[in-house]
């Protein structure tokens, strides 16, 4: 009997799978999904008239506290906010999806990759600038906003009130489902096999290490948003520092191979294998892991977004458009760079070698050492993912299930991420994967309705800045 259940569970994962993943041109075309950001990102672009270079120095001049007021509304500042939704999007895929998108699609895979971080920088704009403007003010001062808010709301307002609330339940479903599967199993899973390659006692004890980062996600996710954020804050940019640095040193280490791999890399980007390789290796099978690393067009870092400090939500908009720069141009390209400039993606010694194992030899290389400070980062990559995502599917139960339930969630939460530890939960992953990739679905469709809305405050909020009326 239980055989008959398992096998038949699995055939329907498959077969959600398929759906979600259905390609045009057969096994080897491009999936709908794919072609659905894509097209959304390229018309965000245009639309909003290519904020993503324009707004490029107001953002950072924003990061860096230049506009903050501490009067505004929310619960975080432009830094803190930015800070928690990159440690939900900067984690094991851009070292190991990246690694194996290069291996897949060669190198020309890496141009494909940074181009749609390019335009994922506006999508990033408009999912973040709505989740502002639609987000809710709770009396005990707290703030809660995100897909599910600018969906119901927002669709409301230009009155398609029916199909806001079926996307908002839709949104807010799938994120949960994919938060306890995909963020807890997976990044739990993932840092115990690559921490116990260090620590051999943690390969036969499992469940110490489980504990151990059950307690410690515990501890800061009961703190709610402003705990997570300040823990973000201090993770993110030690470990992106850690990481970048150790990748500038392996490329500069090899400087004379610079001019070739970015031969490669343009040269490759435009054959048969890279085209294939390119979308469907980086964008699917090696981002597939990360959710397409950035998570631009899935609109879970809107939550984190919508807490932030500010009565502009242009502004914060603004500031959610670093995150693909940071999280896909700078550090999935340091990645893919020592992969290609290495040669470990394509040495045959390392054939059967897994995304992680495969960027640890690439370091390894040049820096014997590295691949234990490596784990470090895989470790804090992992845990900052878990904390911000904890936060993302909580919000997703206020909205279902209201605030007197939320332990419920949170107990789940934490039972799941034991569980990554202590099982081989493959097919629950890659399930649990394919719903969060889903999420593009709804969150995408509200944000062309509401495109406009935004376009009208971009323009609005251009025109006071440049006119003085905005200042720092």
């Amino acid at each position: 009997m239980l055989d008959w259940i398992s096998a038949n569970f699995s055939n329907l994962l498959k077969n959600i799978d398929a759906i979600i993943f259905y390609s045009i041109g057969g096994e080897q075309g491009l999936p709908i999904i794919v072609l659905w950001l894509i097209s959304g990102a390229l018309f965000f672009t245009i639309r909003m008239q290519f904020i993503n270079l324009r707004a490029f120095k107001h953002a950072v001049d924003v990061v860096l506290g230049k506009y903050d007021d501490k009067n505004e509304e929310g619960e975080v500042s432009h830094f803190e906010a930015l800070a928690t939704a990159l440690s939900g999007t900067v984690g094991l895929g851009n070292i190991a999806g990246v690694a194996i998108a290069i291996s897949v699609g060669g190198p020309g895979a890496a141009f494909w990759m940074t181009l749609a971080g390019f335009l994922g920088m506006s999508t990033k704009f408009i999912e973040c600038s709505l989740a502002q403007k639609y987000r809710i003010f709770h009396p005990n001062g707290t703030v809660t906003g995100g897909p599910m808010y600018y969906l119901s709301i927002g669709l409301a307002d230009i009155g398609q009130k029916k199909l806001g609330q079926i996307l908002a339940v839709m949104f807010a479903f799938l994120n949960i489902l994919a938060t306890l599967g995909s963020s807890s199993i997976f990044q739990s899973n993932q840092s115990q096999v690559v921490v116990a390659n260090i620590l051999p006692f943690v390969a036969e004890k499992t469940w110490i290490y489980g504990l151990l980062l059950v307690l410690i996600v515990g501890l800061v996710i009961i703190g709610g948003i402003q705990r997570i954020a300040a823990v973000a804050a201090a993770i993110v940019p030690a470990m992106c520092g850690i990481y970048f640095l150790a990748g500038l040193w392996v490329i500069l280490s090899n400087f004379t191979a610079i001019p070739n791999a970015l031969a490669s890399i343009l040269h490759s980007a435009f054959i048969p294998q890279a085209m294939v390789g390119g979308f469907a290796g980086a964008l699917v099978q090696g981002f597939r892991r990360a959710a397409f690393s950035n998570e631009a067009g899935l609109g879970v870092a809107a939550i984190a977004h919508a807490t932030a400090k500010t009565d502009e939500p242009i502004r914060e908009g603004i500031v959610a458009l670093l995150e693909p720069f940071i999280d896909t141009i700078i550090i999935c390209n340091i990645t893919a760079l020592v992969v290609i400039i290495t040669g470990a993606y394509n040495n045959p010694e390392f054939a059967n070698f897994g995304g992680s194992e495969l960027t640890l030899a690439a370091f390894a290389s040049v820096i014997t050492w590295f691949p234990s400070l490596l784990t470090l980062c895989i470790f804090l990559f992992a845990l900052s993912t878990i904390i911000s995502s904890s936060y993302y599917g909580q919000v997703s139960w206020q909205y279902l299930f209201g605030d007197r339930s939320v332990i419920i969630y949170k107990i789940l939460f934490l039972i799941s991420i034991f569980l990554g530890t202590v099982i081989q939960p493959e097919t629950v992953i890659k399930f649990a994967d394919s719903l969060k990739i889903a999420l593009a679905f709804p969150s995408l469709l509200g944000a062309y309705f509401l495109s406009n809305k935004i376009a009208n405050d971009l323009k609005n909020y251009m025109k006071r800045l440049q006119t003085g009326e905005i200042s720092s």
